[in-house]
Order: C-alpha cells, then sequence, then structure tokens
C-alpha cells in the first residue's frame, strides 16, 4: 500500500532517535502520516483543502490521484518536520531570551515600546527572513558574517573591527552602523532589530568562519546520518540536539553559566572577538580528527555552543541596558 512505503521513507529519515522528545515527536508525525493517509486513500469524491490547495477526487485510486496525494503529504511532513526551523530562529530566539533576563526595566520599557511586548525575541528573525525583499536584502546580507582566515594573530583580528575588511562580510561595519543610529535614534525600529540579530550573529563562530568554505557550508558532514555542512551543525544542530525550546534553553543557559555573567558583562568587545575567533579555529582543526560520529561531536562541542548563545545574551542586554540608561 501507498501508505505503508511512504511511512517506511518517514520513518528513516528520523531514525535514530536523538533524545526521548524527538522519539516522541516522531511517534506524533508518524502516527498523524499513516491517519492521513488511510483517511484520503479510503475516501472517495472528497474535496480536500490544504494550505489554501484545493484537490478533488472523483475516480477511483489511480496513478494521478496517487500523485496528488503524495503532493499533500509531503506538504504535512515539511509542516510537521523540525528541520524547516534552524538555529537562526531558535538560536536568535535563544539570546533575545536570555538578554531580557539581565536588562534592566527601562530598558526593558523602551525596547517593548518600540518592538511591542517581548518584541526584540519575536523579530530576531526578521534580518533572516526578509530574502523576499530584494532590495533590503541586498543591502544586508553580507552584514551577517565576517569571514576572517585562519591564522591570524591578535593584532590581525582586531584589526578588521576598525579597518573593515573590503570582501568576507560586512558584519562588523553593520553592527557599528545601526549601533550609531540608534544612538541618535533610538526609537528606529530596523536599527534596533538588526543589533539584536546582529549580535547574536557575532557569537556564532561559523559566521566567523573561513571565506574559501563559505564559513563552514562547503565543509560536508553527516548528523545521525543525514547529510548537513558545518555551519548548519553550528547554526541548528548542536542546538536542536538537546530538544529545548527556546524559553527552555534561555533559563538553562542562565543557570547554567550564572558564574559566567560578571565576566562576560565586563569583557572588552575585543576579548569577546578574539575568544569567537580561536574557537572558530579550534572547530575547524577538530574536523581532522572526527571520527564521524555525532554523539562524539555533541559530547564535544555542546557546551562552548551554549556558552556562546548565552554570552551573546549577556552582551546584547549590556548594549541596550547603556543604550537606554
Amino acid at each position: 500500500m501507498f501508505w505503508q512505503w511512504f511511512v517506511r521513507i518517514i520513518a528513516h529519515q528520523y531514525l535514530p532517535f536523538r533524545t526521548a522528545k524527538v522519539r516522541q515527536d516522531f511517534l506524533l508525525r508518524k502516527y498523524m502520516l499513516i491517519f492521513l493517509c488511510i483517511f484520503l486513500l479510503k475516501t472517495e469524491n472528497r474535496r480536500t483543502f490544504a494550505s489554501g490547495i484545493y484537490i478533488r477526487y472523483n475516480e477511483g485510486y489511480d496513478m494521478k490521484r496517487s500523485l496528488s496525494l503524495f503532493s499533500l503529504v509531503l506538504f504535512f511532513t515539511v509542516c510537521f518536520s523540525s528541520s524547516v526551523w534552524a538555529w537562526g530562529q531558535k538560536g536568535h530566539r535563544i539570546v533575545a531570551q536570555v538578554a531580557y533576563q539581565y536588562m534592566s526595566k527601562r530598558a526593558i520599557k523602551q525596547v517593548d515600546k518600540v518592538l511591542g511586548k517581548h518584541g526584540m525575541v519575536y523579530w530576531s528573525n526578521w534580518p533572516d527572513e526578509i530574502k523576499s525583499d530584494t532590495e533590503l536584502h541586498q543591502t544586508s546580507f553580507s552584514g551577517h558574517y565576517q569571514d576572517l582566515p585562519g591564522g591570524l594573530t591578535d593584532e590581525d583580528v582586531l584589526r578588521t573591527l576598525t579597518d573593515y575588511p573590503t570582501h568576507g562580510g560586512n558584519l562588523w561595519r553593520l553592527r557599528d552602523s545601526v549601533l550609531q543610529v540608534l544612538r541618535t535614534h533610538p526609537s528606529d525600529h530596523d536599527a534596533l532589530v538588526f543589533l539584536v540579530h546582529l549580535t547574536g550573529d557575532s557569537y556564532c563562530p561559523m559566521h566567523l568562519g573561513h571565506e574559501d568554505d563559505l564559513g563552514g557550508n562547503k565543509v560536508k558532514m553527516r548528523w545521525f546520518g543525514e547529510k548537513t555542512n558545518l555551519h548548519r551543525v553550528w547554526d541548528q544542530n548542536l542546538i536542536e540536539s538537546q530538544g529545548y525550546s527556546y524559553t527552555e534553553y534561555a533559563q538553562y543557559l542562565c543557570d547554567k553559566f550564572v558564574a559566567e555573567r560578571q565576566p562576560t558583562e565586563e569583557a572588552t568587545v575585543e576579548q569577546m572577538v578574539l575568544d569567537t575567533y580561536h574557537l572558530t579555529q579550534l572547530i575547524y582543526s577538530y574536523q581532522n580528527d572526527f571520527d564521524g560520529s555525532t554523539y562524539h561531536y555533541i559530547y564535544r562541542w555542546h557546551t562552548d555552543c551554549e556558552r556562546q548563545l548565552y554570552r551573546a545574551g549577556v552582551r546584547l542586554a549590556k548594549i541596550l541596558n547603556d543604550l537606554y540608561r
């Protein structure tokens, strides 16, 4: 039967199970798909509505109908799959939620006045979501990363903060630009949203990756058997492997790294940049010794990933507290 064949494909996509939560999510999706397939295959002359698309079944089970059904079930599979929600969404929300924990009442009031209640979380991914706005996206895309080659001295790295590189991204330039805008126009909506987002980007190691491999995008890996790349592992896979919601993760990070709050707040921008740069080089070096085990990779790197998220949130709170004194 068609539905049996299709469910086997979906099961292969989600195995092996990573966590108990992922196992539960998989079983829920599996049984929903089974129910959907049985329902549609056994129902004649039915008009089905799915995401604004009407499909009419007027004949028996034939190839044309099975293809329509396949398209519909594929649509639901994509909708229910956690893989459509990249770290760009959850990670930035975590950073914003951590920042809320350490912002002053005045800063929270001012930010929420501009972005709406808890708006910093809800708007944190907008700079990634404006790809449909060709003009705005083209002018800001390269500002999400700052490619830095390996082997730089600390002095070389710090020089890029003021002598902006002419290629390989404009993260430092765009970040400084939005800060300048907010100092003179603290209620500028777009500048505030970009500040929230770019602060998160600047603490993601692969956003300071190597230009020749597009920040790890060309470094191929497998994650529990599925094809991925080094950039995606740090943008999404490491965080998703823990199975937390963004609110749970933010609270967990605040508890786990509470002893690091003050040192993070007191550190200079230069120290934070150097720490992230050195971490990035360690990540690249580890690829030479990586044995291919996803479990080994998670065990080695998940704490570093979490520390970067926490630091981004703490530093964002510090920036906003200074901005809205």
